[in-house]
């Protein structure tokens, strides 16, 4: 997104007037009329960083989420689940949500800032019917909705007593206001911090973290005058006030420079509560403080005494319960973050964790590092129920809790507040021949195997415990021998990011390769230990590949290694499926195609008719990019070759390939249980026919190509990874960068 640059103080501020952009893909054409499809988020529950939770200040029990790469959600209250509020949506940045405000007075009424980095589209969205629908303004000002910082806020306000006037506090290029209901937004040129611009770089900064509008200085009609404004970014000042609707601004003084102001909230009775942090978060906050402020701009430092390291971002004020205020910490690692609450108007605070127990029997996953539930890290949402000061809730990094029943002494339960919720970046899937329909490998929470679609599933994927799977692979004829391959984001010590399981995935055991030299002049080390090395494994289960720089075979799971003769230094081999001696590999320096016949002890090339003389295309450069070249379950030396935007199909084990994409430009590919008559795998895939980009089935190896997702079902087209179901026709599991596993059936269909 462009930086519009700095207004001079005093000139006439232009009214930017963006036309409304509609979200919906219109017009199809007979060739890629989609098929009827059922689509179905596999259960995890959460599972990613939440900013903040929003309740709803007219109806009870209507509340928001947002969530910085899987959109926004709202909490049904009659069907007791979390809804998605923008799976329609086919632009990937308006997923990462900088800021939501709900009406003050129409509950059907609610807008996201939605844009996820600086240097992508942005807009302001606003529904009138709680998100089921939504108007989409595009807007000059960049927003970092999946930026560090993101915990800030809220950024987005609504002038209660004039619900047209909107103000938003952008990172980059100071504060803005719009009077029509977000259809049109203007500079506040007055404003005294105008902002930084978008950095050249990768790099973020706050910018105006929040703005408050205090109901009690207007009325109804008629503009707020008094309204405050937080700002995160360097300088002798970070918090300001206005007394005339936002014409002119005050500096207010706080704790100081170097406290950020991070996040503000008014009370009924006009009284500023804000959270201060050194950094702007979710993992840079050394030192933090809390303050109020009276309507008078009287201040004062209530910062809980003892409260140790880290800064404060989670702050809620109950709107029920006069002087009652909670906040929360950030990055304090010793003992852990908290959440304080204090019930006179902070001269005395409660520690809620000293007496908090928490409840993960529905989300069994968040013990997935091995250990039990804590109270939580990266708290940057806190909400005090408006109805039912009892009520408070909070967002962590991998979850949101919620508590009904906090008392000012007693045990407190918190349980997990996420049905509906699938907020989790996925890397790769495999759905095998037996056992589990599915295993996946996930970004920060590991992988799991998933027994039931519809529950959350249990933590096995330990021993070694590693952050992110990156690669699995199964046994063609004996599923239940499953590897995998993943990297450790943590400084915990490793001995091993390679596993091996014989009972499908439910337990494991570490795999370790030796130390090698690569090449004469390179250091002899354990290349295993990186992360970047796949695993993989033949049709049988006896033979395990791990591809180190150069390659590594156990057959007595890692007792002792040999070496692959043929093979070219950072080959990825691929075993057959069914038959546990053939294997093959893509010598990209020389454009060719390698077989092994003889259980991965030696290769040899191939003819390999009816490729193109360049297989560059075919090779990947990252751990966690998915393999190209795949052996399908169904047929000895069946093989598909994703080739840059083109698939390539040989059923002779390599000899010969025909081209199988027809007018389909794919970016990801996958193999599923053959259509009721066919021998072929059904291909699905990602990508674009002519103008429309969607997930698409073949079931007569290419030459036709129908979409089986609709404009409904869309996820911001955040695609990362596609599979079929090998066991039942028609069945396709979708891993996205934000709404986590969807998998769909079709509707009507033989299976």
């Amino acid at each position: 997104m462009r930086n519009i640059g700095k207004h001079r103080i005093g000139s006439i501020v232009a009214i930017v007037a963006l036309a409304c952009v509609s979200a919906r893909v219109v017009g199809r054409t007979p060739d890629n009329a989609p098929s009827s499809y059922r689509w179905t988020n596999v259960s995890v529950g959460g599972g990613g960083y939440a900013p903040n939770i929003i309740f709803s200040p007219v109806e009870p029990g209507l509340a928001y989420l947002r969530t910085d790469m899987g959109g926004a959600y709202r909490w049904d209250a009659r069907a007791a689940r979390w809804v998605a509020l923008q799976d329609d949506t086919p632009v990937s940045s308006y997923m990462g949500i900088e800021s939501i405000a709900a009406d003050p007075r129409d509950a059907n009424v609610v807008y996201l800032a939605a844009g996820m980095y600086a240097r992508e589209s942005a807009a302001i969205l606003r529904s009138a019917d709680r998100g089921a629908t939504w108007r989409v303004t595009r807007v000059p000002f960049a927003m970092g909705g999946n930026e560090a910082g993101r915990g800030l806020g809220e950024r987005l306000a609504i002038d209660p007593n004039r619900t047209d006037t909107l103000f938003f506090g952008s990172r980059h290029d100071g504060l803005w206001r719009s009077e029509d209901a977000g259809a049109t937004w203007a500079k506040v040129a007055r404003f005294p911090a105008a902002g930084l611009g978008a950095p050249a770089n990768k790099q973020t900064h706050g910018g105006v973290s929040f703005v408050v509008i205090d109901p009690a200085s207007g009325t109804e009609g008629q503009r707020s005058r008094r309204i405050w404004a937080g700002v995160a970014d360097p300088g002798a000042d970070h918090l300001f006030r206005s007394d005339d609707g936002g014409d002119t601004w005050t500096a207010v003084k706080g704790p100081g420079p170097d406290m950020l102001a991070a996040k503000g909230v008014v009370a009924n009775d006009g009284t500023l509560y804000v959270g201060y942090a050194s950094g702007i978060g979710p993992s840079d906050a050394k030192s933090g403080a809390v303050w109020r402020f009276a309507a008078d701009g009287a201040a004062r430092d209530i910062t809980p005494a003892g409260y140790g390291s880290g800064g404060f971002l989670g702050l809620a004020v109950a709107r029920n319960a006069p002087g009652m205020v909670a906040v929360s910490t950030i990055d304090r690692w010793q003992p852990g973050d908290t959440v304080w609450l204090s019930r006179d108007g902070g001269a005395d605070w409660d520690d809620l964790g000293a007496r908090s127990r928490r409840d993960v029997t529905a989300t069994p996953f968040l013990l997935h590092e091995g250990k039990g539930a804590d109270f939580g890290h990266w708290i940057s949402g806190l909400a005090i129920d408006p109805f039912d000061a009892r009520h408070l809730a909070y967002t962590t990094g991998a979850t949101l809790y919620t508590a009904d029943a906090v008392t000012p002494t007693g045990p407190i339960l918190w349980t997990p507040w996420t049905k509906g919720i699938e907020q989790t970046a996925i890397i790769t899937l495999a759905a095998p021949t037996g056992g589990a329909p599915l295993l996946s490998g996930f970004g920060d929470i590991a992988g799991f195997v998933h027994s039931d679609l519809d529950r959350s599933p249990q933590p096995t994927f330990n021993n070694p415990y590693l952050s992110n799977t990156n690669t699995i692979d199964y046994a063609g004829r004996a599923p239940n021998i499953v590897v995998r391959s993943g990297s450790l984001y943590t400084d915990r010590p490793r001995d091993a990011t390679l596993g091996w399981s014989d009972d499908g995935g439910l337990s494991w055991h570490p795999l370790k390769a030796p130390a090698i030299r690569p090449t004469d002049d390179a250091p002899g080390k354990r290349y295993d230990l990186e992360g970047d090395a796949a695993v993989i494994v033949s049709a049988d289960g006896g033979t395990f590949i791990v591809c180190t720089p150069v390659p590594l075979v156990t057959r007595d799971r890692g007792r002792t290694w040999a070496l692959a003769q043929g093979l070219r230094l950072h080959a990825r081999p691929v075993a057959d499926k069914v038959d546990p001696q053939r294997f093959y590999s893509v010598d990209f320096d020389n454009d060719r195609l390698l077989v092994s016949s003889d259980g991965a002890k030696s290769f040899a090339p191939v003819a390999a008719r009816g490729l193109p003389p360049q297989l560059w295309p075919g090779k990947v450069y990252w751990r966690e990019q998915q393999y190209r070249l795949v052996a399908s379950p169904f047929a000895t030396g069946d093989l598909w070759f994703h080739l840059g935007e083109e698939l390539y199909h040989s059923k002779d084990g390599g000899l010969s390939f025909r081209r199988a994409n027809g007018a389909l430009r794919i970016e990801f590919v996958g193999l599923g249980k053959p259509a009721p008559g066919a021998t072929v795998a059904a291909i699905y895939a990602v990508g674009t026919l002519k103008t429309q980009r969607g997930v698409w089935r073949s079931i007569d190896e290419g030459k036709n190509w129908v979409r089986i997702n609709d404009d409904a079902h869309q996820y911001g087209g955040r695609f990362r990874v596609i599979g079929g179901d090998p066991r039942r026709f028609g069945r396709v599991y979708v891993g996205t960068d934000g709404r986590g596993i969807l998998y769909g059936d079709p509707v009507g269909e033989t299976r």
